[in-house]
């Protein structure tokens, strides 16, 4: 069913019909139960997003929380099947990506398919004003525009991960945590007598829960093994895929012998080859550049272009200064950095930052390690 996400008047009425995803966490259970505090007319439901006879994935206990957590709070409560549409927009990019020996965050394009697209139609259908999740960001309306701001908890911030949000998603999302800290939501959740209040908080990706990763994705794409080489093509080890290693990763390189750790530098995947390099901060992990591509903004407006701004390459990364210009070709961008970056990894997302605001994001094509020197300093 196709709904019209038409922008709501800046002016949001005080007391709203709000849909709220339920994770079965204590983060959207405490969304919930502020948004009712608030005087909402509140709606649970849970997303179902993965098919879990597999042992590891924790979709049923999830299931069961947000249930015990609708029930204590006195709310509606639903569950919405997006199994298809997973598979459909994420879960075969995540392998297509994966395949290649890249290593993308699902989570990003789970917040763009799913959560405030598939998700935000099926609670525009119930007439709801507003969608919310226990996301730690913040919307406001400023500059005649929705601007999506950093949660005020600089360690939980996640606007990282909602970059994709254009206007329409921003006019119908609240983000009931973005204005406290994470050290204060247990403490709401057991004065509020939910259920899962000392719930430990989960982590990764939902489809791979407790499962060992690696054993995870050779269930689906199998062995790839190649050599490991060292900036001098020096054949220093042997991998089992290229989509098992992080740029700037230190462990499970197997690489043994005298002097200081190595670390994955680069994927040569035309040759099916991983580059490490011995030593945190051997020249090679630096670039003073990058190129990305798929650019996505929150503002409406375009990406200030010729200025400083700020921008991270990798989540809980801090702020650095960077200046963004027009790529090589249509689509592309240049970023240049006054700092060389350490780690930069393709298919991974930039984020854009002025102060608080976030501005929006792209997919990082690739480090470029060769600049002008007047170009990139600041």
């Amino acid at each position: 069913m196709e709904t019209n996400l038409t922008l709501i008047n800046k002016e949001r009425p005080a007391k709203r019909k709000v849909v709220v995803g339920l994770s079965g966490g204590v983060d959207s259970a405490v969304a919930a139960y502020r948004l009712k505090e608030e005087g909402h007319e509140v709606i649970g439901i849970f997303m179902k997003n993965w098919e879990d006879d597999d042992e590891g994935c924790t979709a049923e206990d999830d299931h069961r929380d947000a249930r015990l957590v609708a029930g204590t709070l006195g709310i509606p409560f639903y569950t919405f099947n997006f199994v298809k549409e997973y598979w459909d927009r994420v879960f075969q990019h995540f392998l297509a990506e994966y395949g290649k020996g890249y290593t993308p965050n699902p989570d990003i394009l789970c917040n763009k398919e799913i959560k405030f697209k598939a998700f935000l139609e099926k609670a525009m259908a119930l007439k709801a004003d507003n969608l919310a999740t226990g996301h730690y960001a913040r919307v406001v309306y400023e500059d005649g525009a929705y601007q999506m701001l950093k949660g005020v908890d600089p360690k939980k911030d996640q606007s990282y991960f909602l970059y994709t949000l254009q206007q329409n998603a921003l006019s119908r999302a609240m983000f009931p945590l973005g204005d406290i800290h994470k050290s204060e939501v247990r403490d709401i959740a057991k004065k509020a007598g939910l259920p899962n209040w000392d719930r430990k908080d989960s982590t990764g990706i939902c489809f791979i829960g407790e499962r060992n990763f690696k054993d995870f994705l050779k269930g689906y794409l199998g062995m790839k093994p190649g050599v490991i080489e060292d900036p001098n093509g020096k054949v220093v080890g042997k991998h089992d895929g290229l989509m098992f290693h992080t740029i700037g990763q230190r462990q499970g390189l197997g690489i043994g012998g005298p002097g200081e750790p190595w670390y994955v530098a680069a994927k040569d995947t035309d040759r099916n080859v991983l580059i490490a390099a011995q030593g945190k901060n051997h020249p090679i992990l630096f670039a003073p550049a990058l190129q990305c591509s798929d650019l996505s903004t929150t503002t409406g407006a375009p990406l200030p272009l010729d200025s400083f701004i700020q921008c991270k390459i990798r989540y809980r990364q801090d702020d650095q200064a960077c200046r963004v210009s027009a790529g090589p070709e249509p689509g592309t961008y240049l970023v240049q950095f006054p700092q060389p970056q350490r780690a930069i990894a393709p298919k991974q997302s930039i984020v854009f930052y002025q102060g608080d605001r976030c501005l929006g994001g792209g997919v990082i094509d690739t480090a470029l390690r060769e600049a002008e020197p007047n170009q990139v300093a600041g």
